[in-house]
C-alpha cells in the first residue's frame, strides 16, 4: 500500500481493503437485479420453462420472506422487511470495516450484503421480490428463489464455516 493510500485510510477511519467486499457486493446485486429483470420481462406470471427434471425458471413474487413467510399480511410486511435489510446491512458493512482482513468472513458477509441488499430493492421498487429459480422433484417443490437468495444462502453457510474453523483453530492454539 503506498504513503497516499495509507493516509488516506486513516483520515476516513476505514481500512481499504473493504473496498474489494463491498464491490463483490455491488457485483452480486447487478447479476441479482440484471436476471431478475430479465425474467420479470421474459415470463409471464406463473410461467415455467423446464430446464432438467428437477429445476424450472419460473416467474413468481414473494411479498413475504423466506419460504413465503408472512407473504399473505396486510402489507406492513413489506416495509418491515426492507427496514430489516436496511438494518443488517448497515451492521455488515461496521463488521466488514472491523474486519475487513478475514478473507473468509468478509467473504460470507458480503455475499450476505449484495443478497439482502438485491432483496431490499425489489421490496421498495415493486412491493414483493422477484423469484425465477425452481427447484423440484416429483410432487415436492422447494419454493422458487433468486440470486440474491443464492448469495444470502452461500453466505450464512460460510459464516457457520468460518465459526466452526475458528474455533477449531483456537482450540489447537
Amino acid at each position: 500500500m503506498s504513503a497516499a493510500s495509507a493516509g488516506n485510510a486513516a483520515a476516513t477511519g476505514r481500512s481499504p481493503r473493504i473496498g474489494r467486499w463491498l464491490a463483490l457486493a455491488a457485483l452480486l446485486i447487478i447479476l441479482d437485479q440484471a436476471t431478475k429483470l430479465y425474467f420479470d420481462a421474459s415470463f409471464t406470471y406463473g410461467q415455467r420453462v423446464n430446464i432438467l427434471p428437477v429445476f424450472d425458471f419460473t416467474l413468481v413474487y414473494n411479498r413475504g420472506a423466506a419460504f413465503s413467510f408472512l407473504a399473505s399480511e396486510a402489507g406492513w410486511q413489506r416495509w418491515f422487511f426492507t427496514a430489516l435489510g436496511i438494518v443488517a446491512s448497515g451492521v455488515i458493512v461496521w463488521l466488514l470495516r472491523r474486519h475487513a482482513g478475514q478473507a473468509r468472513f468478509c467473504l460470507a458477509l458480503s455475499l450476505i450484503l449484495g443478497g439482502a441488499l438485491g432483496n431490499v430493492i425489489d421490496r421498495m421498487a415493486y412491493g414483493h421480490v422477484i423469484d425465477f429459480l425452481l427447484f423440484y422433484w416429483k410432487d415436492w417443490q422447494y419454493p422458487a428463489f433468486n440470486l440474491a437468495d443464492v448469495g444470502i444462502t452461500c453466505g450464512a453457510i460460510l459464516l457457520v464455516l468460518d465459526e466452526l474453523l475458528r474455533a477449531r483453530r483456537s482450540r489447537s492454539a
